[in-house]
Formats: C-alpha cells, structure tokens, sequence
C-alpha cells in the first residue's frame, strides 16, 4: 500500500521544488501540476505532487497522521 503525504508548497522552479510538513521538507517534483504555486497544499507520492488539496483537509488529514 502507498501513501500519498499532504504537504505545503514552499518553493517552485520550474517542475521542480520544495514542500513542508510537520517539521519535513523534501524535494517534490511539480510537473504533473501546472496551476500551484507556494503556500497551496499539495498530495505528494513518491515525490510528485499528484493532486492540490484544500488547506483545511490537508491540517486534517496530517494531524490523523501524526496521532497514528
């Protein structure tokens, strides 16, 4: 099974970037996404953001993560 990680984006060149949470930052790769920008919440798979997510729904599902 994987899990796909809601992150914040921080940092945007080109497809390529930065995405926090929880205290983690790691590299994410942007190109399947055109229409993010930093500060919108990201899914992050295996080191692409696959689909954008409410900020809301994001806080939420990382703090069941953390209580797991």
């Amino acid at each position: 099974m994987c899990l796909a990680i809601p992150m914040k984006v921080v940092k945007i060149d080109g497809d390529q970037g930065m995405v926090a949470a929880g205290g983690l930052t790691r590299k994410a790769n942007f190109i399947l996404m055109k229409d993010i920008k930093p500060g919108d919440y990201v899914l992050l798979h295996a080191g692409f953001a696959i689909a954008k997510v409410k900020p809301e729904e994001a806080r939420q599902t990382i703090k069941l993560i953390r209580e797991l």
